[in-house]
């Protein structure tokens, strides 16, 4: 516990009508403590974690955490809220000229590792989702809507080059991909690796928006296929 948390300590208080002015509470460590926070409720799910658990795995005083949330399920919905911001902006999204390409390119590694952390996350919360609509709510705008949000940017790219077809259910199509991959990780158990999400893409998502085979891919993909969409022999 640093110096300053055992200053918060001294908290404002009413008693008898008067008032007890204590220092001005110190958010700084807020991060560190939502990270740990995330960290438990992976390990033991919501129904194993307390908020203790969590001061202990942050080196930070009860008492702080406590003041800051006051039950275990607010300090849950803020670190679940905390992992939106750090996925990728619509600033940051590939531009190959194809919707395939688009898509495969934002399968990078760390992205990948995201998104497994975000799974163990959602695994400690299948108990709590059912009874606590709050929390389901933060869930779906941490894990799931963010990159729901990227595919439909990446969707309806391809319908103004004329790649896919203006009728075409992009929110719907758009959360394929999450969906798909929160039921392998939950349910299958089994790991959500690069070639498992292109074989979403090939096998799910670009014949759900009538793109066809041989035009989906790079430009370099594309001039390897045969006319009947094949891999040309070399």
């Amino acid at each position: 516990m640093t110096q300053q948390e055992l200053a918060d300590d001294v908290v404002g208080a009413i008693d008898d009508g008067h008032v007890r002015l204590g220092r001005k509470r110190d958010h700084s460590r807020d991060p560190e403590i939502l990270d740990a926070a995330l960290e438990v409720l992976a390990e033991c799910g919501y129904d194993g974690m307390t908020v203790d658990m969590v001061a202990t795995r942050a080196k930070a005083g009860k008492a702080t955490l406590y003041r800051r949330w006051p039950s275990k399920a607010e300090l849950v919905i803020d670190a679940v809220a905390c992992m939106k911001a750090a996925h990728s902006s619509p600033d940051d999204l590939p531009d190959t000229g194809t919707l395939r390409g688009d898509l495969v390119a934002l399968i990078r590694p760390h992205s990948l590792e995201d998104s497994a952390r975000k799974m163990q996350v959602m695994g400690g919360l299948v108990s709590m989702i059912a009874r606590d609509p709050h929390l389901a709510e933060a869930v779906n705008a941490a894990i799931t809507e963010p990159r729901a949000r990227l595919n439909r940017i990446l969707m309806q790219r391809a319908v103004d080059r004329g790649e896919v077809r203006a009728d075409a259910d992009l929110d719907t199509i758009s959360h394929i991909g999450p969906s798909m991959t929160a039921y392998r990780s939950l349910m299958q158990r089994l790991p959500v690796d690069r070639e498992f999400l292109i074989g979403i893409i090939d096998g799910v998502v670009l014949p759900a928006l009538g793109v066809a085979p041989e035009r989906s891919g790079t430009p370099q993909e594309q001039s390897q296929r045969s006319p009947e969409g094949q891999p040309a022999r070399r």
